[in-house]
């Protein structure tokens, strides 16, 4: 422990590298909190500085055992959405077997073309690569000034620590800004050409389950919806710590774009199954509104991101969530979940993440029989 502490402490000072579900319990506002101001040119959040007494007492206890394998998601063509009624129902068919057995698939052929994607990617690393202090300070990009996330200021464990930091933009919190023009109009672009994607696969698994619903159109709109831009610093106790801690996220839908460093993983089965990159393919994954809507049947799944000792990895989330007044009940009878609010779901994560450390999630609304 005395041997590694040195070195910990020291990691921000040595390593400055140009720069990567909404989850309530994926990151906390800890910027706000008093903290050491790293050098200048500083760019990694001062994780072990800032949470030194939870390292220090929490090192070599936590390693991280689980056993997993490498898998391919189901990889599903979204261009037979266009097709003729044959190849249109298989694609919808495959979309709704992959919600309802893994909750997870990658999607190709999605209609974000890739020079979007590319040129966001260039855009994220402009911004991960300004100095802490600066990011850190709520006046970069004129975000609001909580967009900025690092750590975990509720951990009480490593296990419930985040080795990331990450821009959490409301969809209408998107400003010109002269030294990030560029990054807000490539925001702009990609949010016009996901949320389309987001509406048609919501669409599609709404008809699977019997459901012609204008609830989508109607409450997922763009003033609801998010983007998390995403980074995962190199991590010097990658064994005993997550990029992510394991969670579900609380929407409908998410939407995720990644580098192809890898560290995705999902549970399934009881297992984790590491999710191998495709460099064609976004991943979609159920959110917990859509498994309460679903009446469980689609499946919001624990997930996490593995720490990386050696390179940093970056990713973009798109959370598809409706206003916060918008009532999530089952579409199906007997209904597993009670109905709640959107607002009431997210006040209760939020409380269960401040009172015990981490997200309870749906469990909090089962019916009792």
């Amino acid at each position: 422990m005395e041997a590694l502490l040195p070195f910990l402490f020291s990691i921000n000072r040595c390593f400055v590298v140009p720069a990567s579900g909404w989850s309530d319990s994926s990151f906390q506002v800890s910027s706000a909190a008093p903290f050491s101001p790293p050098l200048k040119m500083d760019v990694d959040p001062p994780f072990e500085e800032h949470y030194k007494s939870l390292f220090e007492k929490s090192i070599g206890k936590t390693r991280i055992n689980d056993i997993f394998e490498e898998l391919e998601l189901p990889l599903i063509d979204l261009s037979r959405l266009n097709d003729a009624k044959p190849g249109r129902e298989k694609c919808e068919r495959e979309i709704a077997e992959a919600a309802e057995k893994w909750g997870f698939f990658q999607a190709v052929n999605h209609g974000i073309p890739r020079e979007i994607l590319e040129k966001l990617h260039r855009e994220q690393l402009k911004l991960f690569e300004q100095p802490f202090a600066k990011k850190a300070g709520g006046k970069l990009f004129n975000f609001s000034v909580d967009s900025y996330r690092w750590g975990a200021p509720s951990a009480t464990c490593l296990r419930q620590f985040s080795w990331s930091e990450a821009f959490h933009i409301p969809l209408t919190d998107i400003p010109d800004s002269g030294e990030f023009n560029s990054l807000s109009s490539t925001i702009k672009e990609y949010e016009a050409t996901v949320s389309a994607l987001a509406q048609s696969i919501a669409a599609t698994l709404a008809e699977n389950l019997g459901v012609e619903s204008n609830f989508f159109v109607e409450n997922c709109l763009r003033s609801t919806c998010y983007l998390r831009l995403n980074r995962y610093p190199p991590c010097p106790i990658s064994a005993e710590i997550f990029g992510l801690i394991p969670h579900t996220d609380s929407d409908f839908l998410t939407i995720l774009y990644q580098d192809q460093i890898g560290g995705l993983q999902l549970l399934k089965d009881g297992r984790w199954i590491t999710v191998k990159p495709n460099p064609e393919a976004l991943i979609i994954n159920i959110g917990d509104l859509f498994e309460a809507w679903s009446n469980g049947l689609y499946k919001s799944v624990q997930h996490r991101v593995m720490a990386n000792r050696q390179v940093e990895r970056f990713s973009v989330a798109y959370f598809f969530c409706p206003s916060y007044d918008s009532v999530i009940k089952s579409c199906r009878e007997p209904s597993v979940y009670r109905k709640f609010s959107f607002r009431e779901y997210r006040q209760q994560v939020q409380e269960d993440v401040r009172t015990v450390g981490y997200k309870i999630g749906l469990s909090r609304f089962l019916l009792r029989s």
